[in-house]
């Protein structure tokens, strides 16, 4: 079974969500998190809970509230009366994908304790370290629309996740069969089996790090990352994190696509979803609409690609 067979499959589950799943696929092979925003009801869980049944990988969901504490996320030590001891109660943190839903409804506080193990690969309790297993991913999700009783991420955090997507609602077309095959949809849900193992995962991901990147292309990502710096509409630029998540992405990618190599094709595609949480607008400019979006299509016209 190829990576591209789990795209397949899951569109029996989600209607018209291909590219996001091909998104999230390929932020797992990078070692990325993602950062899904959307409003409620447009099947962001569902998608979470369909790509690690399909790749075979343990899945927990965090729902985020102002009152949630770090301990909540991580885990803690409690009390065994039976033993006389103090034993470690593992948290949701520890699991091969962690949906945190409404990320932007945790306290500040509690989205910190993410950090540690989005960046690295481990968490802290107690002042003992814990290795998270592999591969570990947080999916988390955001509601655009909402103003009250939320923390917005700060750009230190948003610069941790790998990419963003903007999860969209369907074609009416595509709501028009939802609507007429729910419960088909809920049945296949049930009934879906992995397509690959654990170790097939770890497997693609050793695979994707060994896509070979040309020099022409690292030239190419360095200009658009520099253009990021130096248009007028941006106030804040992208850093070499984003650089590398660029070609990270972009080698993902290339696998999904069953090639060794990567093409400004596979770039450019890279370059919106790690891009658009990160560039910040000037006022002047953002009030005028201008976007992130708008912005990245403009430094992607302006830049040269290279020529095979």
């Amino acid at each position: 079974m190829s990576i591209d067979s789990v795209v397949r499959k899951s569109a029996e589950v989600l209607i018209e969500k291909e590219n996001e799943v091909r998104l999230i696929i390929a932020a797992i092979l990078a070692e990325g998190h993602v950062l899904i925003e959307g409003v409620p009801g447009i099947a962001k869980t569902l998608t979470a809970k369909t790509i690690a049944r399909l790749l075979s990988l343990d899945f927990k969901r965090v729902q985020m509230t102002p009152d949630l504490l770090p301990t909540d996320v991580l885990g803690g030590y409690v009390y065994d009366t039976t033993r006389g001891i103090f034993v470690l109660r593992k948290g949701p943190i520890f699991t091969n994908v962690l949906l945190v839903d409404e990320i932007n409804r945790g306290s500040p506080r509690t989205q910190s304790a993410l950090l540690e193990a989005m960046q690295e690969r481990q968490v802290s309790i107690e002042g003992q370290t814990f290795a998270l297993d592999r591969p570990f991913i947080v999916l988390a999700t955001q509601n655009p629309i909402e103003f009250e009783g939320v923390f917005p991420l700060p750009e230190a955090q948003l610069d941790r996740f790998l990419i963003k997507i903007n999860s969209t609602y369907t074609t009416m077309e595509g709501l028009k069969r939802i609507l007429k095959e729910i419960d088909l949809i809920e049945e296949n849900f049930n009934s879906l089996k992995p397509l690959l193992s654990k170790e097939d995962v770890l497997n693609a991901i050793k695979e994707t790090r060994g896509v070979r990147v040309d020099d022409a292309i690292y030239d190419y990502v360095v200009k658009l990352v520099k253009e990021t710096r130096e248009h007028p509409a941006i106030r804040l630029g992208a850093s070499p994190r984003a650089g590398i998540a660029i070609v990270k992405l972009a080698k993902a990618l290339a696998y999904i696509e069953s090639r060794n190599y990567v093409i400004p094709d596979d770039v450019k595609e890279a370059v919106k979803s790690v891009l658009s949480h990160r560039i910040i607008i000037k006022p002047e400019y953002e009030i005028n609409g201008v976007t992130p979006d708008r912005v990245i299509e403009d430094i992607l016209a302006k830049v040269e690609v290279p020529k095979p």
